[in-house]
């Protein structure tokens, strides 16, 4: 019987380290953005078309001729379809497809000098996409979008093909780019390896389509088999974590954060008291019932009315859910822009409204008051709104430090943004402050060398000391 190969290496690592590094197995551009950033290397810039498909596009010659020996296979059959934009899934399993019949099964992808993965290594969870009606029509409607595709290639028998299907679901990343908006899908091979938890001790960051795993906190040596990175959003209760995770990754989570209590504000009603900041646990108190930190007392219009604006808010977040979806796929016609900007206008409207009705009845860390304030803050800064931005971004920092702490990427961006609108409005003393904490937790989660921080951060910085030195 082969020896476990040892998932450890004996050298210190400090938080902020580069763990690991790879280039994806297999990847796509968002159909989306086709036009906006180079279908290889993932930047934006001056574009050139593929003179074979004039579907995809390359920021030079470079990039097109390093992309060739995959578009070669495809550059005919999206010729073929146009002007239809082929589904990235199906771009994505077409492209695995081609790979494994060059002999992709025989790749390995190292983590460390003597542990790596293969593709045979990644589950294909085939008793579970069997279960799965909602993957199994999704599975459906791709082989019949990939039969048309791939014309006169013949495809792999429907058992294999669903192997392939399984292994990109539960295995894809969504890339991303520096300020963690989704760019694209990717399978890695060597980063399969990392489980979840909804703490996490590492973070995912992208530079282009490389992946960089990165630690968030110092450890005595490297143990492959304890690092975690969060598989999807934590900004959620438990229930609704454990349900997503279910739902797209078959398993239910375990970590410390899922097994212990929540924090009491999760879901909690705001104390009628406005001076007072306790919360106050709605869905199981009573007319009657009494403040435990002021005394106020809790009557029946209180309680009747957190309700009506908790299903309120529930309602227009799942609308807000479903029209970006709708939005998204409308706008494979006409312009993309142009529905974006609606997506974004109907986004903030509906945020204004929730959140004055939120006022005074959900407590500041109510998880439903939080997701409302971060969709607002995104609107607003689309819609140029920085007054609004501003204010929503001050009211959403201690909610950040709560529920994704203190060194996490979306933390740390949060501040760069805020210090961005307040160096604009030039309060610069403020936005110094905000610029040095968002460095300090980028440093971790991005590294000195991103590009977030030599185009963005590193600039901003320079700007907001040298206001404050000539003022």
């Amino acid at each position: 019987m082969a020896e476990e190969p040892d998932m450890r290496t004996k050298k210190l690592v400090h938080e902020g380290c580069t763990i690991h590094k790879e280039k994806p197995f297999v990847y796509v551009l968002s159909s989306r953005l086709r036009t906006e950033r180079c279908d290889y290397c993932l930047k934006k810039g001056q574009f050139m078309k593929c003179s074979g498909c004039h579907y995809v596009h390359y920021c030079g010659k470079i990039c097109q001729k390093d992309g060739w020996s995959v578009h070669r296979f495809e550059c005919r059959n999206l010729k073929r379809v146009s002007p239809r934009v082929l589904p990235d899934a199906a771009r994505l399993l077409a492209r695995l497809i081609q790979i494994l019949r060059k002999g992709g099964d025989l790749v390995k992808s190292y983590y460390l000098e003597n542990c790596f993965r293969m593709y045979k290594d990644l589950m294909s969870h085939y008793p579970n996409i069997k279960g799965d009606k909602p993957r199994m029509e999704h599975f459906t409607s791709l082989c019949a979008v990939l039969f048309e595709f791939l014309g006169d290639d013949i495809l792999p028998n429907s058992a294999e093909l669903m192997g392939m299907y399984g292994r990109m679901c539960i295995n894809s990343f969504n890339i991303m780019d520096q300020e963690l908006q989704c760019l694209g899908t990717g399978m890695y091979l060597g980063a399969s390896v990392i489980d979840h938890s909804c703490t996490p001790n590492a973070v995912a960051t992208f530079e282009g389509p490389v992946l960089y795993i990165r630690a968030l906190k110092t450890f005595h040596y490297l143990d492959w088999s304890q690092i975690r990175i969060s598989y999807i959003d934590i900004l959620n209760t438990t229930k609704d974590r454990q349900k997503e995770l279910e739902t797209a990754y078959y398993f239910l989570c375990q970590c410390p954060k899922c097994l212990g209590p929540e924090p009491p504000e999760i879901q909690a009603a705001a104390c009628p008291n406005p001076t007072c900041d306790n919360s106050i646990d709605a869905q199981n108190a009573s007319p009657g019932d009494s403040c435990s930190k002021c005394g106020t007392p809790i009557s029946e219009t209180f309680l009747s009315n957190f309700n009506e604006v908790l299903e309120f808010t529930d309602m227009h977040l799942q609308n807000m859910k479903q029209m970006a979806c709708i939005l998204s796929r409308c706008s494979v016609r006409g312009s993309r822009r142009d529905v974006s900007s609606l997506s974004i206008y109907l986004d903030l409207d509906v945020c204004e409204i929730c959140l004055q009705k939120q006022r005074g009845v959900l407590h500041k860390y109510n998880i439903k008051h939080v997701k409302t304030l971060d969709l607002a803050f995104q609107s607003s800064i689309d819609f140029q709104k920085w007054d609004f931005a501003r204010t929503l971004a001050l009211e959403l920092v201690d909610a950040y430090y709560k529920y994704y702490g203190g060194v996490h990427p979306v933390t740390g961006l949060l501040h760069l943004k805020l210090g961005k609108i307040l160096l604009f409005e030039e309060s610069d003393e403020l936005a110094l402050e905000h610029l040095t904490t968002a460095y300090k937790i980028l440093k971790i989660t991005h590294g000195v060398g991103s590009s977030l921080f030599k185009e963005e951060l590193g600039p901003l910085l320079k700007q907001a000391q040298m206001a404050l030195t000539q003022g």
